[in-house]
Formats: structure tokens, C-alpha cells, sequence
């Protein structure tokens, strides 16, 4: 009796203490129903954008949330990075811009809802799609597939993520922000490829991540055998034509794409407003009721998370919030806009399905009724020409490709393809112009002190600190991604009674690689250069070669631009040079450089007994971590590494040389406008402030076909091109949260050879 009475009382004290802290914990019931996801019982219509937190600092992350919020944004949407979550097994890493609860509680404090796709495969242009590189030597190990060392790592980290996630009570179930989870991604083509392998995958993936009990539904997409209770969804330009596996589940879109990445040597694309606008409005007609823009603020690829490989430093992705942060017009103001029109329909979205009719051969009315509330979307498919259509007996005009949305059935508040904000002032709904964003680019006051150089020594290269096998290793076999940069190296014995010794034409050098970029030198000297391309990673160099009678060194240097970051069994595609190698124009023909003796630069020697047959994971055992350039070793891009060594003024320095280490010193600008570096005078490279690194940067110049663009018409990420001839990045993103007020060191690294003293630091501004 005692105890049943002292039991009351703490049941009693429990629900007091709910109640009184209501404004801390408020925990909410989220489910679904084939209409929409509903918080509390509710039905909810909710608009999403994507904010990856380490493409951002922390110091932007509020800025970025608020402004989303603005623009009319339910939820906030993110992937999780395992890569940089779990840089080696079992060391793991949450702070600075991974911190991602700190990321998670700024968004909870704005109002936003969450959805935390948690992978954790992500693709998302990043570096190997968001695995470490370490996964990819667990043994027997097989990516996304049923494959047991895969789904033990994979479920562990999931684990940790969901784990954290509850110690910290975000999940909506416990009063936190999170809505919605992800499990997997982007897994449909993979499921076709891999037959009975890939369904049993995704039957133990959705069981696993059902079992760790977040009291939140989970989805999967681009996958259409989503197992129950997993709720299907559509990745797209549009997704109109999207039915979720089950009548009894809602419609989401989970990426509905803003715009597309770039990548060196492309151009930059637009997704005009109008047609994202009249994407999202043609899902909502068609039963739609979660929208996620992908991406809503792309930030930047800071260090080498970029993926591709080939993908900008720069991720803007056309977004409502450009890269910087600042406000894009008129994406912003319009989907701001569409969004409030939406919103004024929604109790009648979300109470019944539409009733179609015909208002002309590409015009039709969607009209949604439910109790007490009417809504119409009137659409005109037509690609050129408007149209005038009646409906309740009143007349509207509707513009080729667009859509009009009456919240009331009789005022038409706001269309796809006019771009004007609603401004709601009750009982009328007034209209005005979006302005247009004007970028520029403006140099600061703060000056790049005098630069010095120090040259990466390619005399040390055949020293003792290295590596020697029959043929080729492959690249991130002996970096493991510690490092972009490879050297391969071999000698050649020319007699000196060679013909082209004496007056005649120079050998000529080729070289196979499987990706991604190379650099020739021969006896130290430069010979020239190739790359790849994003869509053809494996290129070839032919070009002549100075060799003298004797021994002679060649040195490739083989360049990572990014690691591939999706495709069946991307893990096994190969990188670096992988042959053939071979000399033509010799008296005896074609010299064969393949299967003989190659080198390769690194810290630690393999044991006497070394066989170039042993398995990969004894050879990584023998080597140091340090890999690459000597700068890297050197860590000259640190204040204290950047002062160990003799640079030299670079204006004393000799001509236009490859692979030199500038560094400079600035102070930082006054104001709070976001800054970038104007790389538009170096070549290629990589680029650190204070020793954080700002990323690749390349000067390559963007080649496609910038025609006019309509906004009528399906949208492709080829279709709106801009950047025709120039960079297809000039500018660099660094964050002022980065600097000091005073002596902040610049570090960068010329592959190609540039003219660093015309790097300027400059301001980015927007006028409307």
C-alpha cells in the first residue's frame, strides 16, 4: 500500500514536472498517414532546405538558419558526414564545423524542424561520398551491398550517430527537433544492379535503423522497394510523376534540386526561379506535401571534401542563399512567396485529393476541398505560349510553363513564371516586383604584405626515403587520401649513340592514368601536363622528353582532384598512374616502362623481405602517414612549420616555375562582409589561411554553351549555362572567423606556376 502510494506521488511529480517545464520539453508525436507527415495528430504541409553544416562555419550557421526561416522554411535538412565524423576507426571528431548538435541546436532554436539523413552514404559531390577511406581496407569489405564487414561498420556508426542524438534529446519523440531520419541513399540503381544482394541490404538497412527505436519515421530515397515502415521518396529536377510503394504513405520529395554543383572546367548552371517554382508548385498540385530544396545554402568544399571527383571548391549550387551566405535574388523572394501560398492552402491540400479538370489541350485546374476551405492550381504546360483560361466563371491568365495558385478558389495570389512578392495585408493580397541580385566582388583595404617562395625540392626524390616495386601501385592504396599528390619515379638508360642525340627529334613519352591529373618532369625538369575530366578520369600524356645519354629520372607527379563519391562498388575504382608507360622514337623502338622498377616517395622504407605481391594492408603497416609533397611534410602551411625553413623573396625568385610554396601576410579587413581570394593569377593548387585550408583551387577555363536561357521547358543541368570562357572558379571563400586582426599567413601551392603578388583579397557584396 506504502509502495503504491509513494509510486502516485512519483507519477504525480513526474507529470508536474512535464507540465512546468513544457517550454523545455515539449515532446512531440510524429507519424505519417498517406496525405502527410503528421506532428501531434496533424497533417502538415512542410517546406525543407538543405544546409550541409561543415560546408558552412559555425560563426554562419544562425545567419543561415534565420534566413531560412525568413524564406519561409519549416525544416532544415542535412546529410551526416561519416568521413569527417570518424577521420580513423574509432576516433571520432565533433567540433568546429562538425559540431553537429551544436549545428542541430541552432536550428531547434530558430523553430525549425530537422531532418537528419544520416547515410551514411551521402554521395553529395563529397570526398568518397561521405565514407572514410580507411572503411575501404576493413578486410573482405564490400560498399552497399549484403556484405557483412560493411553492415558491422555501418551499423556502427549509425548507432553512434542515433545514440548521440538521444543522449542530447533530439529527436522529436523526445522533445528535440528532429523529425525525420534517412537511412541509406540514393539507392535504386544500386538495388537493379545487384539483384538479391541489394534487396537483402536494404531489408536488414531498414530493420536495423527501425530497431534503434528514435520514435520518428524513417525514409529511404530514390528507392523504390523501400521496405515497411521506410516511406519512399523522390530525388529530382521534378517529381511530379512520383508514387510512393504504398497508398498508405505520404509524397515527399527529398531533393528537389535548386540548381548543380560545378566542376573544373564547366561551366557554372542556372536553374531559373521560374521553372524550380513551377516544379515545386506541379508536386504539390499532384498530392505532394513535404518539398526539400537541394540545396537551399550549398557553402563550400573547405580542404579536399570536395568529391567528384573534379567538383568546385565552391558548392553555391545556384541556392536561394549563395555560397557566401548573402541573399539571392529573385530565387529567394519567389519560392518565398510560393511558400506563402502555399501555406494559405494548406488545410485543403492536406484534407483531400484533387479533383482534375481540363481548362484547355495543356491547361488543367486542381482543385482541392476540404471542410470549409477551397484551393485551385490552375497550370498551363504549354512551353510557349500563354494562355487565357475560365474558371468559376472568371478569367485567368497563365503564362507558358507556369502555374497559379488561388488559396480561395477565386484570387489567383501568386504565379510560377511572375515574379512578384505576396505581400498579405487582410482582406486584399498585394503584389510587388523581386528585385535581381547584383554581385561584386570589391578589393579590400587590407594588403597581401610582400610574398616569399620556397621551391618543393624534387632533388631529394630517389633519396632513401622511398619505396621501390615492379610496376604500379595504385594512388590512395599508398596515400590513403592523406594527400592529393603521388610521386612515381623510374630510370632510363640512353645510349649515347641515340639518333635523336644528334640532331634528331626527342622521344616521345606516354603515360596511362587512371586519374586524375599529372605533372611530367624529367631530370628535374618540367615536361608537361594532363588531366582528366569528371565524366573521363582516365586521360593519357604523350609529349616529347629531353633525355641525355645515361641514366635518366623520371618523376611523375599524380594528382588526386577529389575522391569518386558514388557508383556500384565505387571503392574498387582505381587512381594514379596505372600504365602503360612507354618511350617511342628510339632506335629500337618502343621502350616498355611498365613492369619495370618504379619508386615512389615516402617516409619509411619497406622491410628487406617485401614482395610487390604482399598484401596491401602489410604494405600501408610499413609506411609513415606522411605521404606527398615535402611542403606537406614539412607542414609549411602552419605558422610554426611556415617558419622552420629559408624562403626566399619572390621577387627575387626566377621565372614562372611548377610546384612552389608562396606564403604572404594580411591583416584583416574592417566590416562584416564576406571575403574571397581572387586566384585569377595562379594556376593550380591548393591554399591554406592560419592552416586551415581554404581548398583546390584551378584556373581552368570553363568550356560549354552559354546561349540563351529561357526558363519554358524541362530543365537539365546542361540547359542554363553561364561562365562561357572564363574560370569556372575565381574566387576562393574564406571566412572571417578564420582571422586574426593582424599577421593572418597565407600559404599557397603553385602546381603549374602563377603570379601570386596579383592575389587579391576581396569583398563580396549584393545590390539590388
Amino acid at each position: 500500500m506504502e509502495t503504491h502510494s509513494v509510486s502516485k506521488l512519483l507519477a504525480l511529480y513526474l507529470v508536474a514536472f512535464l507540465f512546468v517545464g513544457s517550454e523545455l520539453i515539449q515532446c512531440t508525436t510524429v507519424s505519417y498517414d498517406k496525405k502527410a507527415i503528421l506532428i501531434n495528430g496533424r497533417r502538415k504541409l512542410l517546406i525543407s532546405g538543405s544546409i550541409h553544416y561543415p560546408r558552412s562555419t559555425p560563426e554562419m550557421w544562425e545567419g543561415l538558419i534565420q534566413k531560412a526561416k525568413d524564406g519561409g522554411l519549416d525544416v532544415i535538412d542535412t546529410y551526416v558526414f561519416w568521413n569527417g565524423h570518424e577521420p580513423s576507426p574509432g576516433n571520432y571528431y565533433f567540433e568546429g564545423r562538425y559540431d553537429l548538435v551544436r549545428f542541430i541546436r541552432t536550428v531547434q532554436n530558430a523553430g525549425l524542424y530537422l531532418h537528419l539523413r544520416i547515410g551514411p552514404y551521402v554521395c553529395a559531390e563529397w570526398n568518397f561520398g561521405g565514407f572514410p577511406v580507411w572503411l575501404k581496407y576493413v578486410p573482405g569489405i564490400s560498399f552497399r551491398t549484403d556484405n557483412g564487414p560493411f553492415k558491422m561498420a555501418m551499423q556502427g556508426f549509425t548507432q553512434k550517430i542515433v545514440q548521440m542524438m538521444k543522449n542530447e534529446r533530439l529527436f522529436a519523440s523526445q522533445g528535440g527537433p528532429i523529425i525525420l531520419s534517412q537511412i541509406e541513399n540514393e539507392y535504386g540503381p544500386e538495388t537493379k544492379a545487384l539483384g538479391a544482394a541489394g534487396h537483402n541490404y536494404i531489408d536488414w538497412a531498414a530493420k536495423m535503423a527501425v530497431g534503434m527505436h528514435t520514435g520518428v519515421p524513417w525514409v529511404m530515397c530514390k528507392e523504390d522497394d523501400a521496405p515497411d515502415p521506410m516511406i519512399n521518396a523522390c530525388n529530382g529536377f521534378y517529381c511530379d510523376g512520383f508514387t510512393p510503394n504504398k497508398p498508405y504513405k505520404p509524397t515527399l520529395w527529398t531533393e528537389a534540386w535548386s540548381g548543380w554543383f560545378s566542376e573544373f572546367g564547366g561551366t557554372v548552371p542556372h536553374r531559373p526561379v521560374q521553372d524550380l517554382a513551377f516544379a515545386v508548385a506541379r508536386f504539390i498540385q499532384k498530392g505532394g506535401s513535404y518539398v526539400n530544396y537541394y540545396m537551399y545554402h550549398g557553402g563550400t568544399n573547405f580542404g579536399r571534401t570536395a568529391g567528384g571527383p573534379f567538383v568546385t571548391t565552391s558548392y553555391d549550387y545556384d541556392a536561394p542563399i549563395d555560397e557566401y551566405g548573402l541573399i539571392r535574388e529573385p530565387k529567394y523572394s519567389h519560392l518565398k512567396a510560393l511558400h506563402r501560398a502555399i501555406k494559405l492552402s494548406e488545410h485543403a491540400l492536406v484534407s483531400s485529393d484533387p479533383t482534375v479538370t481540363s481548362l484547355g489541350t495543356y491547361q488543367q485546374a486542381y482543385v482541392f476541398k476540404g471542410p470549409g476551405s477551397c484551393a485551385a492550381f490552375l497550370s498551363n504546360f504549354h512551353m510557349k505560349s500563354a494562355a487565357t483560361v475560365t474558371f468559376n466563371n472568371m478569367h485567368y491568365d497563365l503564362p507558358a510553363w507556369s502555374i497559379s495558385i488561388l488559396p480561395d478558389c477565386r484570387n489567383a495570389v501568386f504565379n510560377t513564371a511572375k515574379l512578384l512578392k505576396l505581400l498579405i495585408q487582410f482582406p486584399r493580397f498585394i503584389k510587388v516586383g523581386v528585385p535581381t541580385s547584383h554581385v561584386h566582388m570589391t578589393p579590400t583595404h587590407s594588403r597581401l604584405l610582400y610574398w616569399e617562395t620556397y621551391d618543393e625540392d624534387l632533388s631529394s626524390l630517389h633519396d632513401r626515403s622511398s619505396i621501390s616495386t615492379i610496376g604500379f601501385l595504385e594512388q590512395i592504396n599508398v596515400t590513403r587520401d592523406t594527400s592529393d599528390y603521388l610521386w612515381y619515379m623510374t630510370n632510363v638508360e640512353i645510349n649515347s649513340w641515340e639518333s635523336f642525340l644528334h640532331g634528331g627529334k626527342w622521344p616521345t613519352l606516354t603515360v596511362r592514368s587512371a586519374g586524375h591529373a599529372v605533372h611530367v618532369f624529367i631530370n628535374g625538369q618540367f615536361s608537361g601536363s594532363a588531366f582528366g575530366t569528371r565524366e573521363q578520369t582516365h586521360f593519357t600524356f604523350t609529349g616529347p622528353v629531353n633525355l641525355h645519354a645515361g641514366i635518366n629520372r623520371i618523376a611523375l607527379l599524380s594528382i588526386a582532384v577529389g575522391l569518386q563519391n558514388g557508383g556500384l562498388h565505387y571503392e574498387t575504382w582505381p587512381t594514379g598512374i596505372q600504365g602503360p608507360v612507354f618511350l617511342d622514337g628510339l632506335s629500337r623502338g618502343r621502350k616498355d616502362l611498365t613492369m619495370q622498377k618504379w619508386f615512389y616517395k615516402v617516409r619509411k622504407r619497406l622491410p628487406p623481405k617485401y614482395s610487390p605481391f604482399s598484401e596491401l594492408s602489410i604494405l600501408h603497416k610499413t609506411l609513415s602517414k606522411q605521404v606527398g609533397l615535402n611542403g606537406e611534410a614539412m607542414n609549411l602551411i602552419s605558422p610554426s612549420g611556415a617558419s622552420s625553413v629559408d624562403w626566399i623573396r619572390a621577387s627575387l625568385a626566377t621565372g614562372n616555375q611548377q610546384l612552389k610554396w608562396y606564403k604572404a601576410y594580411f591583416n584583416a579587413p574592417v566590416g562584416n562582409e564576406p571575403l574571397a581570394l581572387d586566384m585569377r593569377s595562379m594556376g593550380k593548387g591548393q591554399v591554406w589561411i592560419n592552416g586551415q585550408s581554404i581548398g583546390r583551387y584551378w584556373m581552368a577555363f570553363a568550356k560549354g554553351d552559354c546561349s540563351a536561357c529561357s526558363y519554358t521547358g524541362t530543365y537539365r543541368e546542361t540547359k542554363c549555362q553561364l561562365g562561357c570562357g572564363r574560370p569556372t572558379q575565381q574566387w576562393y571563400h574564406v571566412p572571417r572567423s578564420w582571422l586574426k586582426p593582424t599577421q593572418n599567413l597565407l600559404v599557397v601551392f603553385e602546381e603549374l606556376g602563377g603570379d601570386p603578388s596579383k592575389i587579391t583579397l576581396v569583398e563580396r557584396t549584393v545590390t539590388r
